[in-house]
């Protein structure tokens, strides 16, 4: 099948981060299936007892050969303002592909697949690896759990798998992205109508450590022990958002919670940093997690690895980039770069879209690195 074939049977699958991925994933393995793969299921439970997905699979003799990661969940469709499908309907224009997940990042998956397809078993003689995951778009968990319990990714450690990950670059070489740290604080006080005075609202013990927290995130945003201007933006932005959850305006506040997502960058202390935001919080009596911390990924942009695939990809230079990607906690591979369809910029909006021109030529790419590297 082409990549479009494949993308119009992905995206109806309505696999946001809060509900299982197993459905799609089971697609995916049935045709993995035909093509030959050996495939190793690594399920879990999210915190909510969700069922949740990854997949990996392998084809061809031992060596360093090539591995795929990419991943089946999709952020959730708030709003949809493309008028002539809803997100979970694929809709092709004479040079788009919409749908939830067309861009970020079923659409790169559909492009593997189809290089996958085109590939005859018997030519290989290095392997050909598949990581499919669950919960990239809130926090990389089923990354983290293929990196735990999949022998076949200590395989591709142990063998120094030549890795793609396929999060959308428009089909740049990117050796390098930042991490993530993403912090919640919480204050509790007491409920009560505000006009006894026998309530505790929250927010007053939350109003001195946002203080605090800005002198943080203000200097993250402008000292030069911060700056990397290899990144665009060249500082680690600093998100903060703020819920009390009170919907009435006569009752003090029981819960204040402030979400705190950094994106630190390469060789920077980000847990120095996360040290002091904890500091801070207990000085003001509130509660402290580490909700999850991922690492920026950096691979050598000057090193053998990073100009061969420029080479194959017809690039001249590898680029950095703000987003994160499984990358981030898959830590023990080596040799590996994001390049994948579509611009990040259509990730996660109201009309996502992906270019079919992208697409076409992806599954161009692909199969070339296939070839290059398992078939010789």
């Amino acid at each position: 099948m082409t990549p479009q074939q494949y993308l119009s049977q992905l995206i109806p699958f309505p696999s946001v981060s809060s509900e299982s991925n197993r459905p799609v994933n089971e697609l995916i393995a049935a045709w993995l299936t035909a093509m030959d793969f050996e495939l190793e299921w690594l399920d879990y439970r999210d915190d909510r007892g969700v069922l949740k997905s990854s997949l990996a699979a392998r084809k061809g003799p031992a060596g360093r050969g090539m591995a795929y990661c990419g991943h089946t969940d999709v952020v959730p469709v708030q709003s949809w303002s493309f008028l002539h499908s809803g997100p979970w309907q694929p809709h092709v224009t004479p040079d788009r592909f919409y749908g939830r997940g067309s861009c970020d990042m079923k659409g790169s998956v559909a492009c593997m697949l189809a290089a996958a397809e085109a590939t005859r078993t018997e030519s290989l003689r290095e392997p050909l690896r598949l990581i499919i995951t669950a919960d990239e778009e809130i926090g990389m968990f089923g990354a983290a759990h293929v990196a735990q319990h999949s022998q076949f990714y200590r395989d591709m450690v142990r063998e120094r798998a030549r890795t793609i990950i396929g999060e959308p670059t428009s089909l740049d070489v990117v050796h390098a992205h930042k991490g993530a740290q993403l912090i919640i604080v919480t204050s509790r006080g007491r409920a009560a109508h505000s006009s006894t005075g026998l309530g505790l609202n929250a927010n007053l013990a939350m109003i001195p450590f946002l203080a605090g927290l800005k002198t943080i995130h203000d200097e993250m945003d402008s000292d030069d022990r911060w700056k990397d201007h290899r990144f665009t933006p060249p500082h680690p932005t600093m998100n903060i958002g703020i819920n009390d959850h009170n919907g009435a305006l006569n009752i003090t506040s029981p819960t204040s919670i402030c979400t705190i997502n950094f994106r630190p960058m390469p060789g920077q202390d980000a847990d120095a940093a996360v040290r002091r935001i904890q500091e801070l919080a207990e000085r003001c009596g509130l509660e402290f997690e580490l909700r999850f911390s991922c690492d920026p990924l950096f691979t050598d942009p000057d090193g053998e690895f990073v100009a061969e695939v420029l080479r194959l990809a017809d690039r001249t230079h590898s680029r950095t980039v703000a987003y994160g990607t499984d990358g981030a906690v898959l830590t023990d591979l080596q040799d590996v770069v994001v390049l994948g369809p579509g611009d990040i910029l259509q990730a996660h909006t109201d009309d996502e879209w992906v270019a079919l021109d992208q697409l076409q030529r992806a599954a161009e790419l692909y199969e070339k690195l296939i070839r290059h590297w398992c078939v010789g």
